[in-house]
């Protein structure tokens, strides 16, 4: 059910979620030989929802799960580098656990806010109802909590 969850929350389709969730299945298992991963729960949800982005990518279809997955990476991408340079895709790896540690220095709920929003792709409301917060209030915290890690990723030279 877990990464059902994520992987519809991308998709919003069931067959193609159940497909999802059985590669994550198969990667998980061609990726744990060599690497043990520390979470395994956290490293299988990471699959999923790769596997997930990727086949909206293929299908470039706007359409799939409302408008909401282009819609949460579209207000992410407002304070994040621009990943088509060449330095940007160097940075990646460095950009990536820059952000880990701005999500892990926000306060419990703005944290668990921030990554079922951007992370697990869920909607708004679903992602306020997550931390008990009203859409509106959600929809602040989200905004300052992006502008947070905008002034973060300055402050450390990624923007």
């Amino acid at each position: 059910r877990f990464c059902f969850t994520i992987a519809n929350n991308i998709l919003r389709n069931k067959e193609d979620s159940e497909e999802c969730v059985n590669d994550s299945y198969l990667h998980l298992w061609n990726a744990i030989p060599p690497q043990r991963p520390l979470l395994l729960k956290a490293f299988l949800a990471k699959i999923t929802r790769n596997l997930a982005l990727d086949r909206v990518r293929r299908e470039t279809a706007d359409s799939r799960g409302g408008g909401a997955v282009p819609l949460a990476l579209e207000e992410l991408a407002e304070c994040l580098p621009s990943s088509e340079s060449v330095e940007a895709q160097v940075d990646a790896r460095e950009l990536g656990r820059a952000i880990s540690t701005f999500v892990r220095g926000l306060k419990k709920r703005d944290g668990d806010l921030f990554l079922r929003r951007y992370f697990y792709m869920d909607t708004l409301d679903a992602a306020a109802a997550y931390v008990g917060m009203e859409p509106k209030h959600a929809a602040v915290s989200l905004h300052r909590s992006r502008k947070r890690l905008e002034e973060y990723l300055r402050k450390e030279g990624f923007l």
